[in-house]
């Protein structure tokens, strides 16, 4: 494997890289979704090589999400509720509107991925 940073989780604690937690996550919120395989490993690479660029040699368990929650959002908007309501602790269905309104403000992934790139996005 990859020199992965080591997590911080919310309570202090440290623990390695789990892949299979990242990708279960994904998935989770991916489920039912007309989201193609390929797609998913895609987002799943993109986060772990974010990891194996960061300077540091940890990372907290929150800046994990945040990187999930990016690629879900290019993907499936759906998916990007499901996470974000676990990993933002929604307290109420404001919440829930207020992200909403953002996410109606953006173009749709489907029309993300129509769009040609103007430069290379694996640089």
């Amino acid at each position: 494997m990859l020199n992965m940073p080591m997590v911080i989780k919310s309570d202090g604690s440290r623990d390695t890289f789990d892949e299979l937690r990242l990708r279960n996550g994904m998935m989770r919120a991916l489920e039912k979704r007309p989201v193609a395989a390929e797609q998913i490993e895609d987002a799943i690479s993109h986060v772990k090589k974010q990891l194996v660029g960061i300077e540091s040699r940890e990372i907290s368990s929150r800046k994990i999400g945040a990187m999930v929650m990016h690629e879900l959002q290019r993907l499936d908007h759906v998916a990007y509720i499901r996470f974000a309501s676990v990993y933002l602790s929604f307290e109420d269905i404001q919440a829930f509107e207020e992200l909403i309104k953002t996410l109606e403000a953006e173009p749709t992934p489907e029309m993300h991925r129509r769009q040609v790139p103007l430069i290379d996005e694996d640089t």
